[in-house]
């Protein structure tokens, strides 16, 4: 012996399940040495290797052979039919399929599904091997043959290779089989072909449940859901088939892709008749379905149901709750999951990552950077990618820089990003660098990085390189530009106070401006103080039928600034009568991995008391170095002295000033805020940075603002 420890042959069997990590010297070991009285780790052995596709190991095996009465070890069959297949298809010695393997020892479906499963050589090698080399005493394949090596010629897209399978077939009479009609249905539909699979499968005498996953599982898979929902409720009813799991979890997906909640919820209920709900995979479908629908209420309350849960159950659960802005809710459930015992994989990160941007909640995004580090997921694209978004949205953009340049991979995702990231913080001329080096790497651009390249433009007031990109994108990159980019170029040139430059360019549209359009003109008209084009962009809205609460608080605090209070409450009355509601705004910061959420003259958290002290005389420093508050942010007719002491409490200086009491001196705060930043508060940061010697950064609605020694890296233009 070689030394080997005293495992038993079942140990031993273990390792050999990812045969590609052994090398020939160590297969050789195994062959020759322990394995020769054991025909399941022989079989196993030979098998690694025909996958690293070793030629010299056939005459190593060959000697062995006779020991194992290979005619009763299926198993064994299999290795060694791969291994000879692979030789000759290889190496081009196809006497070993004479000369080596007896016709009544080597079965072609052991060969066939083997060679399907390690995909060692093409579908075409696999017909023509087993057509060629085993035949039935009529001389022709059998239909077990047949039927095995469709699944292998439908995972490697082999149309050509099938369509000979189905051509003997016919020839053999047994396309009537369900075997064989359902192996080709499967076929055509994995390969696209959904015409010929449907022609097989209405022909069928009779149809299994097999047969309808298959034909049901293919539509789905092309993206023809409507045909998918159509098999399902017609013709599945007319024949009477009985549920399955398979099936319900296809339908389920497709009414996921189509967000069609009406036929989710047909669905369920029949799920809940027929018993199915304590399925797992079915349980896991539906939950992904509510999600997908953004019907997360009762996707939590779906998943608090639910017996048991995986893995799959929670990455369900924690993409949805993001995806729908439940940022918080997807950290608390990350939290029970690990609290549970289940480890996240890569799926789980790539959710967790996007609540963390949501929330600006940076170590837990740190702490989730470190788990993949460890868990080995740091080289994962997508992973990257979503860590470059994280670093970006929590105010640590060259952090998300480093992520960048040590990527392995990029892809057109990686660089969207990182143009993005650049554009949020006011980095308009590194974004349009970093396109430059995009262009270079030999990467086309695609209408989601017009859209960040556009938008980094007009945070950073980059007027001329935005319309020169907007142009390039049709001339040269030949990409028609959607409502988003025309949205981009309105807020570009609005930020610069080119107004009725915007309004020329909306008019000039060769398609209808939606909402989001005259929303642009309408917030830029309010940060320029043009009560009369807001107005008149302002009845615009109102007469395409799409008014929003953000409209009218827009006009109303524009009517507010200019002192006419009436129209300005007439507005607000009008917003009242339409059901609309102002969305408060709401300011938060992470303190030691947990969020404090603030409302403006907010009292409740349990440390109101300190902060508004704080705040009184962060407030009295303030005014010895100059400040004074801009009683116009405040859009209530009341007393000057009330105006203050309402800018005083707002949610953002509330947030700051927790920061610090309760951070470090030396550390820096980060502030989230739902809504734009007040213009009082932005004065106000900067005198607080000055008295603090801190920096602090404040993520709102729009963009970035660091403010450091009394100034803001947005130069006041945002």
């Amino acid at each position: 012996m070689l030394g080997f420890p005293a495992f038993s042959f079942f140990d031993f069997n273990a390792p050999l399940v990812r045969p590609v990590l052994l090398s020939s010297a160590e297969i050789v070991k195994l062959i020759t040495e322990f394995f020769k009285h054991n025909a399941s780790s022989f079989g196993e052995a030979i098998k690694a290797a025909a996958v690293i596709r070793w030629e010299g190991c056939w005459e190593i095996v060959r000697p062995h052979v006779p020991h194992h009465s290979m005619a009763s070890r299926r198993f064994l069959c299999n290795g060694v039919a791969v291994l000879v297949a692979s030789v000759a298809w290889l190496f081009g010695k196809t006497e070993l399929i004479d000369s080596s393997l007896k016709r009544d020892i080597i079965k072609r479906l052991a060969m066939s599904s083997s060679c399907s499963l390690v995909q060692v050589f093409s579908a075409a090698a696999v017909v023509l091997l087993s057509l060629e080399s085993c035949s039935s005493p009529t001389g022709s394949p059998c239909g077990q043959t047949m039927g095995a090596l469709l699944p292998g010629t439908g995972t490697l897209q082999a149309v050509e290779d099938g369509k000979m399978v189905h051509d003997q077939a016919r020839r053999n009479g047994l396309v009537s089989d369900v075997y064989i009609s359902t192996a080709l249905v499967d076929f055509y539909a994995k390969c696209g072909c959904l015409v010929e699979a449907r022609k097989v499968f209405d022909i069928m005498p009779e149809r299994d449940v097999v047969a309808w996953n298959a034909m049901v599982a293919g539509s789905s898979l092309h993206g023809l859901y409507g045909d998918t929902m159509r098999l399902f409720f017609l013709q599945l009813a007319k024949d009477g088939l009985r549920l399955s799991p398979v099936i319900l979890g296809t339908i389920l997906r497709a009414c996921s892709n189509m967000t069609d909640l009406r036929r989710g919820r047909e669905i369920h209920g029949s799920i809940v008749k027929s018993g199915y709900l304590v399925d797992l995979m079915v349980g896991n479908t539906l939950l992904s379905m509510y999600a997908k629908c953004g019907i997360i209420k009762d996707a939590v309350r779906l998943f608090g149901e639910m017996e048991s849960k995986d893995l799959v159950s929670h990455n369900a659960i924690i993409s949805g709750c993001a995806q729908n802005g439940k940022a918080k809710e997807a950290l608390v459930t990350f939290q029970e999951m690990k609290l549970s015992g289940l480890e996240p994989d890569s799926t789980t990160l790539v959710s967790f990552l996007p609540a963390c941007s949501h929330l600006a909640a940076l170590q837990h995004g740190a702490c989730g950077h470190c788990f993949s580090i460890v868990s080995g997921f740091s080289m994962d694209t997508s992973i990257c990618n979503a860590l470059i978004d994280m670093y970006s949205k929590c105010g640590k953009v060259d952090t998300a820089r480093l992520v960048f340049d040590r990527m392995h991979t990029r892809d057109i995702v990686s660089w969207n990003a990182m143009i993005f990231g650049y554009g949020i913080h006011g980095l308009g001329k590194k974004a349009v660098l970093l396109f430059h080096d995009m262009e270079i790497a030999g990467l086309c651009p695609d209408d989601v990085t017009f859209i960040c390249l556009l938008s980094a433009c007009s945070h950073s007031g980059l007027v001329y390189e935005g319309k020169k990109w907007f142009f390039a994108m049709s001339q040269y990159f030949y990409i028609a530009p959607r409502m988003e980019h025309y949205v981009c170029m309105v807020d570009l040139l609005g930020r610069a106070g080119l107004l009725y430059e915007a309004l020329g360019f909306i008019e000039k549209m060769p398609c209808d401006p939606d909402f989001c359009v005259w929303s642009a003109l309408l917030a830029a008209c309010r940060t320029h103080r043009n009560i009369e084009l807001g107005e008149e962009v302002s009845n615009k809205i109102q007469n395409m039928g799409h008014e929003s609460s953000g409209n009218f608080v827009i006009l109303s605090n524009m009517y507010s600034v200019a002192g006419r209070w009436d129209d300005a409450a007439h507005v607000r009355i009008k917003q009242r009568d339409q059901g609309f509601k102002k969305r408060p705004g709401c300011s938060w910061v992470e303190i030691n991995g947990v969020i404090h959420a603030f409302v403006g003259g907010d009292r409740s958290h349990p440390h109101s008391a300190e902060i508004y002290n704080k705040l009184a005389d962060l407030l009295m420093e303030m005014k010895r170095l100059g400040y004074q508050s801009e009683s116009s942010f405040v859009f209530q007719d009341v007393e000057e002295e009330e105006k203050e002491s309402i800018l005083l409490y707002h949610s953002e200086k509330l947030a700051v000033t927790f920061g610090i009491l309760t951070l470090g001196s030396n550390k820096p705060i980060l502030v989230t805020k739902n809504l734009r930043i007040c213009g009082d508060c932005h004065e106000a940061l900067k005198y607080i940075t000055i008295i603090t010697r801190r920096e602090i950064t404040v993520r709102d609605a729009s963009r970035f603002h660091h403010f450091k020694d009394g100034i803001c890296n947005c130069g006041d233009f945002w």
